[in-house]
């Protein structure tokens, strides 16, 4: 596989973690169908087992999500700020602190948000458990889930 078909499925991946992001919009499936064009352009077995590997990772976290509480959604000044620091940290959470990191940098990004909007500690803690009651665990869940098919296809593409 060619360095801008690599780029290509790089810039869905991209796209699809920005799509979990974004109400409406399948990020997750943009994440695997990326996967499964790298799959199909580049028919080695560890291409082929990150393929696998991914969509067990998908169906399970969809079998998560729908376990969880439905979403009620927030008010819309507050949920741009929101998703932008939480995916951001988790982001930096998945990096700094491999695979787990995700999960306290997501509700990092949260607190940081929180706490610059309403200046207190006490109440940017509330409002993390608000938000997480009320569809952060979904986002998370399916957040996590497309970071760990993103390592697993940047760890195969590295590996040769």
């Amino acid at each position: 596989m060619g360095v801008v078909d690599l780029l290509l499925v790089g810039l869905v991946v991209l796209l699809g973690l920005c799509g979990v992001l974004l109400p409406g919009v399948p990020g997750s499936w943009l994440v695997w169908a990326a996967v499964l064009w790298w799959a199909l352009k580049d028919p080695r077995p560890l291409a082929w087992a990150v393929l696998v590997g991914a969509t067990v990772v998908l169906l399970l976290s969809l079998a998560v999500r729908w376990a969880l509480p439905s979403r009620r959604p927030r008010a819309p000044d507050t949920e741009g700020r929101l998703t932008v620091y939480a995916g951001g940290g988790a982001f930096l959470g998945f990096l700094l602190v491999p695979v787990v990191g995700a999960v306290p940098g997501f509700l990092g990004g949260i607190y940081l948000a929180e706490r610059l909007r309403l200046g207190r500690h006490g109440e940017a803690v509330q409002a993390v458990r608000s938000t997480m009651r009320s569809g952060g665990w979904n986002v998370l869940t399916e957040l996590f889930a497309c970071l760990l098919i993103t390592g697993a296809w940047l760890g195969a593409v590295f590996a040769g």
